[in-house]
This record gives C-alpha cells, structure tokens and sequence, in this order.
C-alpha cells in the first residue's frame, strides 16, 4: 500500500486544559512525507485510545505533501526535504521537525546478510549512475575482501515520486561522488540515469524484497518492517557504519536547531555518524483560515512531543531533544489566524 490513513481521537495533553465538547469533535487533516508515515500511524493509534478528536494523515510523498500544504487543502504536509528560512517566507509558511531517522541502502543479493555488505559513496553513486553494473565488480569485490559476491547484474530502484527521502539521498551523493553532482545534482525529483521506480517508501521496499539482485533506499523503519538486508557505509569519518539510533544522534549532534530548522544532515563529521541521516518536517500555513483545524494538528504535535518518544525510539526514530522541543513550541507563536492572533491551544 501506498499511503497510512489515520483517524484517531485527540487527547487533552498535559499543560492543556480539557477540550470544549464543540472542540473536541474537531478534527485536522495532514499529508506528505513516507519517511515518518509508521511513526504517525503509530502515534495516532496511541492517540486513538485516549480522545475524541481526528487526525488524518495520508503518506503521499514530500513532494505531493508540500503542494497540498502550499494549496489549503490539507491543515499540514509533511516533508523530509527542509525548505529555507526564504523559501518559508516566500510561501507563508512555518516548519519544524519531529524526528529524526536513516536513509538506509537496502539490496537483495543472495547469500548476503544485514550489515555484511560494505559500500562507500563513490560506489554508491557510481551504481545509480550505471558506472558500475556487476555485484562482483572490482570496486564493491575491494570493499569487502572475503564476502562471496554474483556475478550478476545490479537492478538499482529508486522513487517514482517526488520525496524528501529521494533529497536526502541524492543531497548525500552530491557530496560524495563528483559525477553524481554534475550529472544529476540533488532533489525530491531528479532526471534518474537509470533504474525501476517505487512509489513511496513503501513501493521501494516493495520493489527491492521481490526483486532479486537489487538496490535501493529507504527509511530505517521500512528496513525493520520488511526483514530487508541493510549495508553498512563509509562515512565522513571514513569509518564503516551500521543505521541505528545512536548513529543517527551522532549525525546530529551539530545541528543547531536554534539558529533555523532549516538542517540538513548528510554527509556529518564524527565516527560514529549515519552518512544519510535526515530530520523529518511538518508544514503549516502561517497565516490560518482554518485555525480550529490548525490547533488540532499542533495539539496532536504537542502530544506526540510529550507522550510519543518511547513509540519513536521502538521504530528506531531518534525523537528531538528536550531543548529543541522547547525551541519548537515558541516557534508556533508564528501560527496564526487571519485576524493576527496566535492559535489558542489552551
């Protein structure tokens, strides 16, 4: 399936006061972003068990998340691709993350385990830019000295859509592998040299579990849920490193989120670093027609800040530090209806 539809029931949260009945019956509807789409269906599931009010969220992709925030007709997207500080003003729009997570190389090789395949980003590039067509070539066979390799041909997949996680990996490339960067460049959507495209986080994974002798990428949680084979990867360091939790905070650690939102967290120094780690992000208009709906949505983000780590940790997201969360709700304060005043969230 291509997208997750949530309907839950929306809970007081703690520093909120308890909904009017009229209130409570409210509900917000979302739209964007695969990369986090198992974590919301999951938040919103929890959410479900304590409230009355409905939170709809469709996994359509940054791309198409983006456009229906930009068109009113979703109350927030969601993307993985960052818009700048310009660009928000420009569109009258507010960001902020919710979490973070890997994009993570999947392959389908036979013989070959989670974690045992080695690659660096030159090679990486190098395949999705057909530079490199045979697992047993010598520049993979050099990375992994002992590991039985086919002599078969590499079946790359990448999206069909428009995708925050398509920018972060192409972002990555771009600063790994020089070709890469004058050939194809960085995007939710690029002018792919080749490959099978898969629609969503979900058709990737899809994609690659079926079809034999394949690459792709997808979100770390994908890699759990579908059992795929995830490689391990050169990063900036130039040490080999596995997708989990604590590389993913490690390729955070600079971030200063204080600064702006506007964080991008490829290609990060540090050893222990996940070199494709990206933050996750929702979009709101700045200026609300429908600000009942609007403060639907922040209660439900304000919930999740306060009641959703454990189930962000479990599916191997790295939830935002406590400071950040801080820096998050004062930045809300920039919501607000069409008459200038900020949402009344209590």
């Amino acid at each position: 399936m291509n997208r997750f539809v949530i309907r839950v029931l929306l809970p007081s949260v703690l520093a909120f006061s308890v909904l009017p009945a009229a209130q409570a019956q409210q509900e917000a509807t979302g739209a964007g972003a695969s990369f986090p789409a198992p974590l919301y269906a999951r938040w919103a599931a929890d959410y479900h068990k304590a409230t009355g009010v409905k939170i709809n969220y469709q996994s359509v992709g940054s791309g198409a998340g983006l456009r229906q925030i930009e068109a009113r007709t979703v109350d927030f997207g969601a993307s993985d691709a960052p818009l700048s500080d310009e660009e928000l003003k420009k569109k009258g729009l507010v960001q902020f993350p919710t979490v973070i997570g890997g994009i993570v190389p999947v392959v389908n090789v036979q013989g070959v385990q989670p974690g045992q395949l080695r690659l660096s980003g030159q090679v990486l590039g190098d395949i999705y830019l057909g530079r490199i067509t045979r697992w047993n070539d010598e520049a993979i066979r050099a990375l992994n000295p002992g590991l039985a390799l086919p002599d078969a041909a590499i079946a790359p997949v990448r999206r069909a859509d428009g995708s925050g996680t398509t920018f972060g990996f192409t972002n990555y490339l771009s600063k790994v592998n020089a070709q890469w960067k004058a050939q194809v460049g960085e995007g939710t959507a690029v002018n792919w040299p080749l490959g099978a495209g898969g629609k969503g986080n979900e058709g990737v994974a899809a994609f690659v579990a079926r079809l034999p002798n394949s690459i792709g990428y997808v979100e770390y949680a994908y890699v759990k849920q579908n059992r795929l084979a995830h490689v391990q990867l050169q990063n900036a360091s130039g040490n080999f490193v596995s997708p989990s939790d604590e590389s993913f905070k490690a390729a955070a650690a600079g971030a200063d989120w204080e600064r702006s939102f506007h964080q991008i967290l490829t290609h990060q120094g540090g050893k222990d670093a996940w070199p494709i780690t990206s933050a996750t992000f929702i979009l709101m208009q700045s200026a609300q027609d429908r600000p009942v709906q609007a403060a639907t949505a922040l209660r439900f983000f304000e919930w999740a800040y306060q009641s959703g780590d454990a189930t962000a940790a479990s599916l191997d997201y790295v939830p935002m530090p406590a400071g950040v969360k801080d820096v998050i709700r004062k930045s809300w304060s920039g919501i607000r209806d069409t008459a200038g005043q900020p949402l009344a969230l209590r």
